[in-house]
């Protein structure tokens, strides 16, 4: 980070939170670090909160892969997006300091919605029905026609996403170094008449994938890219590809994705 200078830091502006960023500041200029108020110019941006707090920051900076993401937790614990917390400022100094520091690389979604707007996701996008009737959705990977699914919505996740919402609904967890994409079903309808998979599956980096809305009545879908829902009405095609552009993350070099996952869920 020597020739990394220039820090934007995100975060909420609520009084607390505001006084213990100021003190982030003056310990960042104290290091011959330039504090920026405009992403733009930064080369370093500092996201402070949680995980959530992360996943904005990435997306009102534009998913930027010409600078380093820190992720600072103002939480008890560490989370899969932050190695440092606020409070304890003698360990951000030592790190850098000592270079304990790696930087890591996190593939990113890229949305295309009708062939036209593009969107970015860091860790999935989801898309459900906005009305109590079954989504049909027809399945494309590549050219193949591969199901019709039948149920509430499907869920394409990235490796960083496979512990976030898609654990949640049974998919596996994914080591982030694996540039993949992985595909879970919500609420599949599986009966004589109707068959999916039925379980989540994992797609190489490669491969493209498309879900197309079958327009019976159903066709304004909800779309959550991450953490956030588009207002986007009408929605015929979704195509899914992995950016050949990911984020670069800070990240301790003895606390690795596994050790995150082993201290968040076991």
């Amino acid at each position: 980070m020597s020739d990394r200078r220039n820090v934007y830091f995100y975060y909420k502006k609520d009084e607390d939170l505001t006084e213990k960023v100021g003190t982030l500041i003056e310990l960042a200029k104290q290091y011959d670090f330039h504090v920026v108020d405009d992403y733009v110019q930064a080369n370093i941006i500092v996201s402070i909160g949680g995980d959530g707090a992360f996943l904005q920051a990435v997306r009102k900076t534009k998913f930027r892969s010409d600078c380093l993401y820190v992720g600072v937790s103002i939480d008890e614990t560490l989370s899969l997006y932050c190695d440092f917390h606020i409070d304890d400022r003698d360990n951000m100094i030592e790190a850098i300091m000592k270079s304990q520091i790696e930087v890591r690389r996190y593939p990113v979604l890229e949305v295309k919605l009708d062939g036209k707007t593009s969107f970015k996701c860091l860790n999935e996008c989801s898309i459900r029905s906005s009305i109590i009737k079954t989504f049909v959705i027809d399945v494309f990977i590549d050219d193949l026609h591969f199901e019709t699914f039948r149920g509430d919505g499907m869920l394409i996740a990235t490796p960083t996403g496979s512990t976030a919402y898609t654990k949640s609904v049974n998919g596996a967890v994914v080591d982030p170094m694996l540039r993949c994409i992985q595909v879970s079903e919500l609420a599949s309808l599986n009966n004589n008449l109707y068959r999916t998979l039925g379980s989540s599956f994992i797609l190489s980096e490669n491969r493209k994938f498309v879900l197309k809305i079958v327009q019976d009545g159903n066709d304004y879908p909800i779309i959550g890219m991450d953490n956030e829902a588009l207002s986007i009405r009408h929605v015929q095609e979704l195509e899914f590809l992995l950016s050949e552009s990911p984020i670069k993350t800070v990240k301790l070099k003895d606390n690795s994705y596994w050790e995150k996952v082993k201290r968040s869920f076991l």
